[in-house]
């Protein structure tokens, strides 16, 4: 395994991993920049080569350290941690969207206001990474594609939007959005949607 896999043995290395305290957040199946440091840092604990990828000698020992995880460490309910706002997440008003923690972290001046876990669309719709901005609000909408709700939507490219879903809500990672960044916590994103404008930064980024 390395950098740039996305699979479910990713999922339970980094549950592993977690077990061991070497990962801090939910897994995600993605193995980014987090994921090589948490395995870099249980290499160095080993005494094996600091490659920051699994090689056979690397996944023996992790097995060997750890126990085969339950359902709810591969899919855990809580929420996600933050990890390192994206550098354009620095300055000014930015929803800063983090596809390898599955976070939303609303963020004035480098200041993170507040936060809550999302979760992005499947590999046949997948949610657009980059920088966008918000193009429009509707605080109640119904998808014209899939005819579907769209409460507290706020768009940001071509028709992709970060809304709250009750889909995710009952069934968390299990399921996948359209494209959409969906929110689980209605409370949270609807404090969240007064306070955004049209026009604040949007930054999808692993």
């Amino acid at each position: 395994m390395k950098d740039g896999d996305e699979n479910e043995q990713v999922r339970e290395l980094q549950a592993r991993l977690r077990q061991l305290h070497h990962f801090d957040r939910a897994p995600t199946g993605f193995y980014g920049t987090m994921t090589a440091g948490s395995v870099k840092a249980f290499q160095k604990k080993q005494g094996l080569p600091l490659t920051g990828s699994v090689d056979l000698t690397t996944w023996e020992r992790l097995l060997a350290a750890s126990r085969k995880p339950t359902a709810d460490e591969l899919r855990p309910s809580t929420t996600n941690q933050l990890d390192t706002p994206d550098a354009r997440c620095m300055t000014g008003r930015v929803l800063c969207i983090s596809k390898e923690s599955r976070t939303l972290a609303w963020m004035i001046d480098g200041k993170v206001v507040s936060s809550m876990d999302v979760r992005f669309g499947s590999e046949n719709t997948p949610t657009r990474e980059g920088t966008f901005s918000v193009e429009w609000k509707a605080r109640k909408w119904t998808s014209t594609i899939y005819h579907t709700p769209m409460p507290y939507a706020m768009f940001f490219s071509r028709g992709q939007a970060v809304h709250y879903s009750s889909d995710f809500a009952a069934r968390g990672y299990a399921g996948a959005s359209h494209g959409c960044v969906n929110v689980r916590d209605r409370a949270k994103l609807s404090a969240l949607f007064d306070q955004v404008k049209v026009g604040d930064k949007v930054v999808v980024h692993w």
